[in-house]
This record gives C-alpha cells, sequence and structure tokens, in this order.
C-alpha cells in the first residue's frame, strides 16, 4: 500500500518543470533512490510554450519553441542498507525561434542550448529512519545562436562536459510514508569552444558554470491513501552567465546572464483510489523578479498546474500528466541607448507527459 501511495506523487512529470528559472528543464530530483524495490522507469514529455510580445507597432509572433523531454532511471538494492540508482536527463535547454519577416526587431533570431546529464547516486541506510546518499554527474552542454538584428550574429558553442557531485540526507517513518530529505548539488565548470561571425569573426573559449542548487522534498501521508507532498528548489542562477566576446562587443551584454537567484515551490496531493488506480493534482510557484529579461527568454516567474493519473499491476506502472504554466509578464531590451523596451504579457506553457515503470 505505501508503494502504490507513493508513487503517486511522480505524476508531476517532466512537462512540470518547463521553462523554469534560467535555462532549467529538470529540477534533478533523486526521488528514484527511495524506490523501495528495485525499479526501472522511462519518461517521456512534450512541451509547447506560447510566448509573444511587441515593441510599439511589432508584434513578436510566438518565440517559444516546442521540445521533447526523455529521461531514464535504475535503482537497485545492493544489500539491506546500500542501494544505488543512475539517472539519465536533460537538465537545462532553451528553443528559440521568432518568426521571420514580422517587423519585429529580433524577426529570424533563433537559439537553441541542449543538455544531457547522468547521475550516479549510491544511498546508505543508516537505521529505519535516517539515511544518507551522495553521488557524481557527469553533464554536457552545447548551443547554437543566430541573431540577424546584431549585424547578422551568428554562434557556435561546442558541447563541453564537466564533472560535479551531490550530498544529502533523509529522514523517514515508513507506516505513515512520511519522508524529508534535502540534497545539494554542486556547480559542475565545462569549457567551451565559441566560433562567432557577424560584426566581425572570432574563435575563443570560455568556462561556463551550470548553477547549484539546494532541493528539499517531502512527503506525509495525512489520511488513508492520501498523500501530501511538496517541495522547495532553490538555484544559484545569480552566477551564471555566457559573455561571448564579439557579441559583448556589439552590444555591451552577456548573452545569458541573471541577476538574482531562483526558488521554486510545489505543493501537491495524492490519491489512491483503489488497489490498480492514483490520481495526484500539484501547483508550482516562482516569484518575479522584476527587471528586464533575456530576449532569448523573456518570461518573469510562473505558476503551474499539474494533474495525473497512475496504474500500476505486476509490478508494471504508467503514468499521465498535463500541466499548464502561466509565464510571468516580462520586458526585455531591444535597444540598450534610450533604452527601448518590449513587453511580453500574456504568454503560457502546455505539457504533458508519460512514464512507464517496472519494478523488479
Amino acid at each position: 500500500m505505501i508503494r502504490k501511495l507513493t508513487g503517486a506523487l511522480s505524476l508531476s512529470l517532466l512537462a512540470s518543470t518547463a521553462m523554469a528559472g534560467g535555462v532549467e528543464r529538470s529540477n534533478q530530483s533523486v526521488a528514484p533512490i527511495f524506490a523501495d524495490v528495485n525499479y526501472i522507469e522511462l519518461s517521456f514529455g512534450t512541451v509547447r510554450p506560447n510566448v509573444t510580445g511587441s515593441v510599439g507597432a511589432a508584434q513578436s509572433g510566438d518565440m517559444g519553441g516546442d521540445y521533447t523531454q526523455v529521461g531514464l532511471a535504475l535503482k537497485m538494492d545492493v544489500s539491506d542498507k546500500i542501494a544505488v540508482a543512475l539517472i539519465q536527463d536533460q537538465p537545462y535547454g532553451a528553443n528559440v525561434d521568432y518568426p521571420a519577416g514580422t517587423g519585429y526587431p529580433f524577426a529570424g533570431t533563433n537559439a537553441e542550448i541542449k543538455s544531457r546529464a547522468l547521475t550516479a547516486i549510491a544511498k546508505y541506510q543508516v537505521n529505519e529512519n535516517f539515511s544518507a546518499y551522495a553521488g557524481v554527474r557527469r553533464q554536457s552542454i552545447e548551443a547554437d545562436v543566430s541573431i540577424p538584428a546584431v549585424a547578422g550574429y551568428t554562434l557556435d558553442m561546442s558541447k563541453g562536459s564537466g564533472t560535479g557531485y551531490l550530498a544529502g540526507v533523509a529522514y523517514e517513518i515508513p507506516e505513515i510514508a512520511m519522508r524529508v530529505s534535502l540534497t545539494y548539488n554542486s556547480a559542475i565548470e565545462s569549457t567551451h569552444t565559441y566560433t562567432e561571425a557577424g560584426p566581425g569573426a572570432l574563435v575563443s573559449t570560455e568556462t561556463i558554470k551550470a548553477p547549484k542548487s539546494w532541493h528539499l522534498e517531502a512527503q506525509s501521508g495525512i489520511a488513508e491513501d492520501t498523500l501530501l507532498f511538496g517541495s522547495i528548489r532553490h538555484v544559484n542562477w545569480s552566477a551564471f552567465s555566457s559573455t561571448p566576446p564579439i557579441y559583448q562587443g556589439a552590444t555591451a551584454s552577456s548573452l545569458l546572464s541573471y541577476s538574482e537567484d531562483v526558488t521554486t515551490y510545489s505543493l501537491g496531493v495524492g490519491r489512491r483510489l483503489n488497489e490498480n488506480w492514483s490520481v495526484s493534482a500539484s501547483a508550482s510557484y516562482e516569484k518575479a523578479q522584476g527587471g528586464t529579461a533575456t530576449n532569448l527568454a523573456p518570461t518573469d516567474g510562473r505558476r503551474g498546474l499539474t494533474v495525473g493519473a497512475r496504474y500500476e499491476q505486476d509490478g508494471m506502472s504508467i503514468s499521465a500528466g498535463l500541466n499548464y504554466t502561466w509565464l510571468g509578464d516580462a520586458q526585455t531590451v531591444i535597444n540598450p541607448v534610450g533604452p527601448v523596451l518590449s513587453s511580453f504579457t500574456d504568454n503560457y506553457v502546455v505539457g504533458a507527459g508519460v512514464r512507464i515503470g517496472y519494478s523488479f
């Protein structure tokens, strides 16, 4: 009963982190390490943003490109005290595509950021209530950018990889499905070759730092067959920047940078309906930071709702969920002299996801 009830909270799926703070697309949860049996899962999410803005009479059109997310996790018990897990995800990304021919200053601009991470975790069960875990994460990032408005600027950022670590502790009361875990993820540095063209041409290198984070996750049974769950995630985005030299010289700014850290809150409830079916609903919130946003991510804060259902039988489980996220209004700088500001309002994201799991 506890395993089936706990499974209800996993229905937030990949879609619920769509367009989170910075360019984050995965909350890097370590939940698979806490499965009480050997377990493998495959997850797939599709995300459709609608992001439009304007400056004067010029409309940007929908610049938020659709994308997919794929994840894989495997957890196995080595002994009654030690468990290990492997988690593959895509923690960061961007799909920017301003339609051409609109008259908007950034018409024809497109950008793609891709990433992949593999995390290995080991957990030691100190006693029935306390456990500690640690692991390593190998991560790669690459990007391509084209901004015709900046003298035909293009950037090819080569794939760069780096290694970081995580560590955490957890307190559990199994009888009521209660668990509180706190995980620290280190920053991960990677070095990239920048090949720029437009107002000049240059090949250079830069080391960027994917941000460190703290992630508090909690759950507890609050009534028979009913589970309350939530999380607080704080990411050090203020320490992140990407500043290709030609772009900086042409615009006097970084290509991507953030003035504030980002904290995301989520709260939800899961309900087991019978031996096979469970459902859940959750809400998420990210405070708007104010100021101006980058033209590659013209939103500020978010509020989201996710609903899901899960069917389980004979060790096999299938979960499906839908997410709707209201994106916070933002202004971006079109021309730093003045400055001229654009306005992005009333934008949203729709996401859907499926997770297939097998316990053995």
